[in-house]
């Protein structure tokens, strides 16, 4: 501005002016010539495949591997290309779907982006990642899909929108579903048929409307794990099975279990049993202790010398269905309770009913309940003798293997060692009959025996000093796990089966377990989702428990059975994202590639011979990326410097001669 204004002003003088503070900067500014020797580097493309569960589904892997392999030999032969592949799999449970974005940035993270030339999509368009705003992403290069699968497929599928997790006993809640249809049909039918079937009940099929809600019972009528499954008829060109069944799984809860405990006299065990039952919100206990001793037969009637009436009629005749579990402890033969009413007990417990009797020293005397008619029911006959010293309880070998006392604190983990237990005094002798004997005493007499009749369950402890243990006296030992633990198997606890198969999953590992009574135990027969079967050896890993972990391939209802037993499993999430739809599609890629500039082809009927595979070239930046049958990448033309040299322009003599000419004249130009 100061030169022009010079220049403005005086013309002469103000043009030389402007020269020698051009040549002042130019000085400042030292120019340079610069030399660079570049060796060029290649160009990388980036293919991202999709190996989810949905790219399992019809020849979907195959037509994945082959555009794989038909595109990396394309790509090759453009030359000054490298090429990078990344997969994406489901290994969780399939919460997240398919995640194929983020397979993208892993492979972007070591790919230097002034060299990225594009990226390339195999995957049946189900992305479950792709941002809503995709400039997010921050790519300047074209990405393209290749999409295997065809427009037209078209498959049905059962969508769960509401399920209950728990439910009481004997009572139902509802379920709510979806029957949806995706693709296209030529069908014109707008209901579905669904079987619903239920444990131990006929299934129950039903018409439903594609797209309405559909209401179910879910009924609880067990505790422990209760099972409903859904599934969708089979149509016509159903792109997959996968997603027609349903299985869903809640816990029955009791809402409270009713136990009647009678006490035949007062004694110290008597407070504990109480206190134990009481303990337990879920129960609601009903107990009676006979405080009349046999002595005091003198005529005087019983309501008269009762604090409260024993209902005796009430209870074992008109309600007695109504408790889940009876015991008698130390209860005897006292003119109280008629005989009639004791077989009573005994089809109650044919009937599907539970009794444990808890026997004193009166157990082996004439008044015992042995010489009644629930004697038809005790696994063990008392001898009539009873054994009196101290001893320790000890687990059997079936009492290693039983649910009931397998994994005791303090058992002893051999015979020849001894349990970290308290000592008891008394044992009245018997002989089994029948049952299991899961603890013994002196001289492996039996203690505690556990027996199944008809529909029912009883229990039989062959001694009265348990109560040790609650008090802690010797060192007490596992009074409340062993006794809950005994009264919740009375009561039917699938948790405590003796025989009984399970499985758990957590993401796709499949934990198979068998518990049984006996020695071996059959191999387990698996069968997957898509109807693969399979035989596994389990291995025991413990008393009673056999074990195996295997890896699924796939999401899905998994069915297990062992012998006579049988149960069902589900792996990944029940309403899984994967199965969400499964129709191949080019909707959810769109705004990725529309930002992108790229684009998707269908590619389910690509052959081999590469005849139907689009055409790929190299475009400059900017340019178009796609058109009919062609596929753009960006030639970025990066390079590297291997040596690089400077030239100074104006600098050293050179600068300092022209400056001092050009002042010269300048100062001869004024003095004129």
């Amino acid at each position: 501005m100061v030169a022009l204004l010079s220049i403005w002003r005086r013309p002469g003088v103000g043009s030389l002016r402007a020269i020698v503070l051009v040549l002042l900067f130019a000085t400042l500014m030292n120019p340079q010539l610069k030399s660079e020797q570049r060796d060029p580097l290649s160009n990388i493309a980036l293919i991202v495949v999709d190996h989810s569960d949905s790219q399992k589904i019809t020849d979907r892997s195959k037509q994945t591997l082959l555009l794989e392999k038909n595109l990396t030999a394309k790509l090759k032969s453009l030359g000054n290309l490298d090429v990078r592949v990344v997969e994406s799999r489901n290994e969780g449970d399939g919460t997240h779907g398919t995640q194929l974005v983020d397979a993208m940035n892993n492979g972007l993270a070591d790919i230097p982006r002034d060299r990225l030339a594009g990226i390339f999509m195999i995957t049946d368009g189900q992305v479950h990642d792709i941002p809503k705003q995709p400039k997010s992403l921050g790519l300047d290069v074209p990405v393209h899909g290749l999409i295997t699968g065809l427009p037209e497929e078209f498959d049905r599928r059962i969508k769960l929108l509401e399920s209950p997790r728990f439910g009481i006993v004997e009572t139902s809640r509802q379920i709510r579903l979806q029957v949806l249809q995706a693709g296209k049909t030529k069908q014109a039918d707008s209901l579905a048929q669904i079987t619903i079937r239920r444990e131990n009940k006929p299934d129950e099929v039903r018409n439903v409307h594609i797209g309405a809600d559909v209401l179910i019972d879910f009924e609880f009528p067990h505790a422990g794990q209760n099972i409903v499954e859904v599934e969708l008829k089979t149509v016509p060109r159903e792109l997959t099975l996968a997603n027609n069944r349903l299985v869903l799984s809640a816990q029955g809860v009791r809402e409270n279990l009713r136990v009647l405990l009678v006490s035949g006299e007062p004694h110290p065990g008597e407070r504990t049993w109480r206190n134990l039952l009481r303990s337990d919100a879920a129960v609601d206990l009903v107990h009676f202790t006979i405080l009349r001793p046999p002595e005091k037969q003198d005529g005087t009637p019983i309501h008269e010398l009762s604090l409260i009436s024993f209902p005796t009629r009430e209870l074992f005749s008109e309600r007695l269905h109504d408790f889940d579990l009876i015991i008698f402890d130390r209860y005897r033969r006292r003119g109280v309770m008629p005989l009639i009413y004791l077989d009573n007990v005994a089809r109650y417990v044919e009937e599907g009913g539970a009794v444990l009797l808890a026997a004193g020293s009166q157990f082996a005397k004439r008044h015992s309940l042995a010489h009644t008619p629930l004697a038809q029911v005790m696994p063990a006959d008392p001898t009539g003798s009873i054994t009196k010293q101290p001893f320790k309880a000890r687990i059997s070998k079936q009492g290693r293997r039983h649910p009931v006392t397998r994994g005791l604190p303090g058992a002893a983990q051999s015979d020849k060692q001894s349990p970290a237990w308290g000592r008891w005094f008394r044992l009245i002798d018997a002989k089994a009959q029948s049952g299991d004997v899961l603890m013994s005493g002196p001289d492996k007499k039996p203690l505690l025996l556990l027996d199944r009749r008809a529909k029912g369950r009883v229990a039989m402890l062959l001694s009265d000093h348990a109560w040790l243990w609650a008090r802690g006296y010797d060192g007490g030992g596992p009074y409340n796990a062993l006794f809950r633990r005994l009264s919740h198997w009375l009561m039917k606890e699938p948790d405590l089966e003796e025989e009984f198969l399970t499985a758990s999953a957590k993401g796709r590992n499949l934990t198979i377990e068998r518990r049984s009574m006996l020695d071996t135990t059959e191999p387990v027969q698996l069968v997957s989702p898509t109807g693969e079967i399979s035989t596994h050896e389990l291995k025991q890993t413990s008393p009673g428990i056999w074990r195996k972990v295997i890896k699924a391939k796939t999401g899905g209802l998994f069915h297990l059975s062992s012998g006579e037993l049988n149960t069902a499993i589900h792996v990944g999430r029940i309403n899984s994202r994967e199965l969400e739809s499964v129709t191949a599609s080019l909707d959810p890629l769109a705004p990725l590639m529309k930002t992108t500039g790229g684009t998707a082809l269908w590619q389910g009927r690509a052959q081999s011979d590469n005849k139907s595979f689009p055409r790929l070239l190299m475009n400059n930046k900017g340019r178009q990326m796609h058109g009919p049958g062609w596929l753009a990448l960006a030639d970025r033309k990066a390079y590297q410097v291997r040596t690089s040299s400077t030239i100074p322009l104006f600098s050293g003599f050179l600068a300092l001669a022209l400056l001092l000419v050009a002042l010269s004249l300048t100062w001869m130009r004024e003095g004129h």
